[in-house]
């Protein structure tokens, strides 16, 4: 299992390169940096805030839950 810090230093690299290639065909589409830019900060802003909300939608659906392994894991 990752340390915390290990798990927060993927987890910012994973967005650092995600700016940047979003930011790469933000570019290649308006042919400015800028707004690709734009793009990219927007969408990871919006990423941001669609996945916490797609997280906590699932935590109400158990569907798929299995209660037994869930409570192993906790120990």
């Amino acid at each position: 299992m990752d340390t915390t810090k290990r798990t927060l230093a993927k987890a910012i690299s994973w967005q650092v390169m995600g700016l940047f290639v979003t930011t790469a065909l933000g570019y290649v589409a308006t042919g400015s940096v800028t707004a690709g830019g734009a793009l990219a900060v927007s969408s990871a802003g919006l990423g941001l805030v669609t996945y916490t909300f797609h997280e906590k939608i699932w935590a109400r659906i158990r569907w798929g839950y299995n209660a037994v392994r869930a409570e192993s894991d906790a120990t």
